[in-house]
């Protein structure tokens, strides 16, 4: 009977409940700034400083040196922490490329507006390998037809930017930047070859409207980001000496 009595209660309310929904009506919100205003929390600052300290420390350790200050305006079509950059990603990535498939890297191709920082005469530590490259980019390699390596070559020259091109290739351009000259190690490039080409994943998927990736034979990801490939070519180094050179050049008029 209890039981009887409980459940025409339970049905009553659920039956009152179902009449007396609520709506919303209307919905207010206010911005709240966050800005140097706002009071620190000294309890969350105490907590979080051993942990910030450490990071810094960690990113101000000195990896290699720089005798000059390298930025990515002292070229017209060919930079030093440009010509850097593409081989760094080379020199380290290669060794990894070869070891999983028995080939080599052909051509690096990175993109001038990647490279956020100048690399400053003196020090160089972790942080800089941070502000030089700060996004997530990976290297990937693009299995390409010779065909596209000619597209590739008819962007940079319509480009008409210092984009980093590791030392493997040697551009020329005549006066009105029209390619007078293109070969890769030292050699024509064959149309018709496959071609194994190192950029970073951005780029891959079309950033900076370089669309000569796709199709492809094949893509290889090596799961190694461009930062992390800078910090290893630093630690390498004592002293890094990038140079301006021949690799991609307008001809004088």
């Amino acid at each position: 009977m209890i039981i009887k009595h409980l459940f025409k209660l339970f049905i009553l309310l659920f039956i009152f409940s179902c009449h007396n929904e609520t709506h919303i009506s209307k919905i207010e919100g206010k911005r709240i700034e966050i800005n140097a205003d706002i009071a620190s929390d000294t309890a969350i600052e105490n907590f979080i400083k051993p942990y910030r300290e450490n990071v810094n420390k960690n990113l101000d350790s000195i990896i290699s040196y720089a005798p000059e200050t390298y930025s990515k305006t002292d070229g017209e079509l060919n930079t030093a922490i440009g010509n850097l950059m593409a081989d760094a990603v080379f020199e380290e990535s290669n060794p990894v490329f070869k070891q999983r498939t028995g080939k080599n890297i052909d051509l690096v191709l990175l993109n001038h507006g990647g490279i956020r920082s100048i690399i400053s005469k003196g020090n160089v530590t972790t942080r800089t390998a941070f502000e030089v490259m700060p996004f997530e980019n990976s290297v990937v390699v693009v299995a390409m037809k010779g065909e596209q390596v000619l597209d590739m070559m008819q962007y940079l020259a319509q480009a008409k930017r210092a984009h980093p091109v590791s030392n493997h290739l040697q551009l020329e351009l005549g006066k009105d930047f029209e390619i007078s000259s293109a070969t890769l190690n030292g050699k024509p490039i064959d149309k018709d070859a496959i071609y194994h080409v190192a950029t970073n994943d951005y780029l891959y998927n079309g950033g900076d409207r370089m669309t000569f990736f796709h199709p492809n034979d094949s893509l290889y990801v090596l799961d190694y980001k461009i930062r992390n490939v800078l910090i290893d070519y630093f630690k390498k180094k004592d002293t890094i000496n990038p140079k301006r050179d021949n690799r991609f050049i307008k001809l004088e008029d």
